[in-house]
């Protein structure tokens, strides 16, 4: 109390103010550093400007019987990018491969196998995979006889890349994760992995273009499909719903700016009911009245999309599996125009728009009142019928396999 009193007595209010907020934004910032992703000594242990074992002495060929190792974060009931890694994993194990799935986290809460794999087991989202899950240890590390090493998350690179063989590193990449954050050295950190000289295994055309382009990262891409076991048209009639991917704590899909244009949508037709699909928006200030779903389990949302119209989705960075998704259900798609979702998928059936919230609004609407609506949803959802996962999954397993057999080498990423 005493060194306060006289702060503010040599320092007046406002310095005394200020440099105790000084001292707490250290403070902030120095524990923030500590909650990263990736742990400090791997960070200062992968030297990116120096070629790694794996480059200058790659291994030799093999295509069959191959063991690959992922490493990944735990996943969630809901968690679509989890669910895609595990599509291929399955992909793999068909192919006559085997998987060891390695959980790795930086947080000091433990990771409960237990519940996880009770998780896997209880919901249609995931395969069965043949092969150990493991929590990964930072002694043992991963298998010493591993042939393959698949990175995921980025922070998942740094121990991939210090593991101690020359097995082959490949990196399944779903989006572009610097962008999750701003500008600082977590975007840096997760920037950086793409120079790691992994070979990149691609969601979609734009990504992997974007990564060889801008950072010499060599890889293949797979196109997205459907899962037509949990995405049909079950409604013929006529709809007058709308649906929102909401997801507040992701910030690539634009929560703040789709409520915009929801808020706007609903001045204009307050009677179109508006659908919250993706996570529990209760917490959050909404201006309007919505249904609110959550982070629905996979089995239930076609029945939720085949009572809408016209769905609001947006991606930011790499696009989701959503529109192709909603498209199944007979659901406009209503897609910020970008190359990042184009590139993707450019069907005539999405609903590209500017990011206006007016002009978003105003679409919604238009599709709702459309008098061809339901010839327009049932051709919609035939244009995709005839994507499969089997077709993206037997392009992966060829990729992998010329990967395997040493196509890749002599690319560097450095």
């Amino acid at each position: 109390m005493s060194r306060a009193v006289a702060s503010l007595t040599t320092e007046g209010p406002r310095q005394a103010a200020s440099r105790v907020f000084n001292r707490l934004s250290i403070q902030l910032q120095t524990n923030r550093l500590g909650d990263s992703l990736v742990r400090p000594e791997d960070a200062v242990a992968v030297d990116w400007t120096v070629p790694p074992l794996f480059a200058t002495d790659p291994p030799k060929p093999k295509t069959e019987n191959v063991k690959t190792a992922w490493i990944i974060s735990p996943p969630g009931r809901t968690s679509g990018g989890h669910q895609n890694a595990f599509r291929f994993m399955d992909f793999l194990e068909k192919a006559g491969h085997s998987v060891t799935v390695y959980f790795y986290t930086t947080e000091s809460k433990p990771i409960d196998l237990v519940a996880i794999r009770e998780m896997l087991r209880s919901t249609s989202a995931y395969p069965d995979l043949r092969g150990q899950l493991r929590i990964y240890d930072l002694e043992k590390g991963l298998d010493l006889d591993t042939d393959a090493v698949f990175a995921t998350g980025w922070e998942t690179a740094y121990p991939a890349y210090l593991h101690p063989t020359n097995a082959r590193r490949f990196y399944f990449t779903q989006d572009f994760e610097p962008a999750f954050y701003p500008s600082g050295s977590d975007y840096v950190l997760a920037e950086n992995t793409y120079r790691f000289g992994f070979h990149g295994i691609s969601a979609g055309r734009w990504l992997a273009s974007k990564l060889t382009a801008e950072y010499g990262m060599p890889g293949d891409h797979y196109d997205y499909a459907v899962d037509k076991d949990h995405y049909s048209l079950i409604n013929s009639n006529r709809r007058t719903e709308v649906l929102f991917y909401a997801r507040p704590p992701t910030a690539r899909r634009a929560f703040e700016f789709g409520r915009l244009v929801l808020t706007e949508l609903h001045r204009l037709r307050p009677d179109i009911v508006i659908n919250m699909v993706g996570w529990d928006i209760s917490p959050y200030p909404v201006p309007f009245p919505y249904v609110n779903h959550t982070a629905l389990d996979i089995s239930q949302l076609n029945e939720v999309y085949n009572r809408c119209a016209g769905a609001l989705i947006l991606s930011l960075t790499n696009m989701s599996l959503l529109p192709m998704e909603v498209m199944a259900s007979g659901v406009v798609p209503v897609v910020n125009d970008a190359p990042n979702t184009r590139e993707i998928f450019d069907s005539p059936y999405i609903d590209y728009q500017p990011l206006s919230p007016g002009a978003m609004a105003a679409r919604l609407i238009a599709i709702v009142d459309d008098e061809n609506q339901v010839s327009h949803a049932t051709s919609m959802a035939a244009s995709v019928a005839s994507t499969d996962w089997i077709d993206p999954g037997e392009t992966f397993i060829r990729d992998f396999t010329a990967a395997m057999a040493g196509a890749a080498d002599g690319a560097s990423a450095h």
